[in-house]
């Protein structure tokens, strides 16, 4: 299957593979038919992390390589997760580019374009793996990043990929360091449409981190923890539709790994706050907040494809892969999206039934 060559935003026409476990049906729709698939009452939660140029050209002392730093995540007192790449860049697929010098605690790494940075700790288990500070203070360091840095792409694209083109329509702080792209079809127009519709759309904020690594040891351990923000608002919004028998829908993986972390966390219930996951789903995982997920078409064996697990049998997600390759859906990052929600094609049946 062919992937698409550019990350364009998708919108009310992207297609649509929902998958419904209590019907076993899949059917396709586009974006734009949310509204009609969700029930008033429902309440859809989006990721508003936006995407950080996370990706910087870096030297190491010594060594006339060009390497690529990128960072995993958003700094916590200055101190800024990274994995530290090969010599090369995103053109060269990830698993394929040569492993990076082994650094220690006090390296230096030069930034091109100017700046360095200082290696402050080194994962024990994967070298590759590191935290470093900036030669500056946070607001001059961001402000550096914003200057050289570039968002973290891959070798499916064919060309370089602007910041703008990898940020949701309701972006807010730069926490993420790759783009939380299950919202990324999703318009101002589309989230309107939901609430006229008596569906609810409210936010919380997750650091989405790194898909690949090029360590095959450091991607079994991805998703990496993962910092992020519940506003209670968002806790009194979920706990009433909840209560109203509605329907949770998350918009993407690290939603759902927020909400869920979260209340496995706090004794089933969700607290608003900053906190860290390092929460996992797979099958027989009991879900405890959330009934469904907003998100891409993802190939088995990936983690994202595992997550959805949680939601549906895998015969029902064999069924929808079979049916997203023989229909030629998009498979990568900036590909079509899934709707996994039981009850979701319920709408699509009541119409064709009307219809004939």
């Amino acid at each position: 299957m062919k992937a698409r060559a550019t990350p364009h935003k998708g919108g009310d026409r992207q297609r649509l593979l929902v998958i419904d476990p209590a019907g076993d049906a899949i059917v396709e729709r586009t974006v734009g038919a949310l509204p009609q698939l969700l029930r008033a009452g429902d309440r859809v939660v989006v990721n508003d992390a936006a995407t950080m140029p996370a990706s910087l050209a870096v030297r190491a002392a010594s060594r006339d390589a060009r390497l690529e730093l990128r960072f995993a995540g958003p700094p916590t007192h200055g101190r800024w997760p990274a994995v530290l790449m090969g010599p090369g860049d995103w053109h060269t697929d990830t698993d394929r580019r040569e492993p990076p010098p082994v650094l220690l605690v006090g390296d230096a790494l030069a930034i091109e374009g100017g700046g360095r940075l200082e290696v402050v700790a080194v994962d024990p288990y994967a070298p590759r793996l590191l935290e470093v500070a900036f030669d500056r203070d946070q607001a001059q360091a961001w402000a550096l990043l914003l200057r050289h840095g570039r968002p973290v792409q891959y070798a499916y694209l064919d060309r370089d990929v602007e910041l703008a083109e990898v940020q949701t329509s309701y972006a807010g702080r730069p926490w993420s360091v790759e783009m939380p792209s299950a919202g990324r079809p999703l318009t101002i127009a589309t989230l309107l449409a939901l609430r006229a519709a008596g569906i609810g759309v409210s936010r919380l904020t997750h650091a989405a981190g790194l898909s690949a690594t090029g360590d095959a040891s450091l991607d079994r351990r991805l998703p990496l923890p993962e910092r992020y923000a519940l506003p209670q608002t968002t806790v009194d919004e979920i706990a009433r539709s909840r209560d109203a028998g509605g329907r949770i829908v998350a918009v993407g993986t690290s939603v759902v790994r927020a909400l869920e972390g979260n209340a496995r966390a706090h004794g089933g219930r969700l607290r608003a706050g900053e906190f860290v996951t390092d929460h996992r789903l797979g099958p027989g995982v009991t879900l405890l907040q959330v009934d469904g997920v907003l998100s891409g078409v993802h190939e088995p064996g990936s983690s994202h494809h595992a997550l959805l697990s949680a939601f549906a049998p895998a015969t029902l997600l064999e069924r929808a892969h079979a049916y997203a390759l023989s229909h030629e859906l998009a498979i990568h990052e900036f590909g079509d999206s899934t709707l996994v929600l039981r009850g979701a094609a319920e709408p699509v049946v009541r119409s064709l039934s009307a219809a004939a």
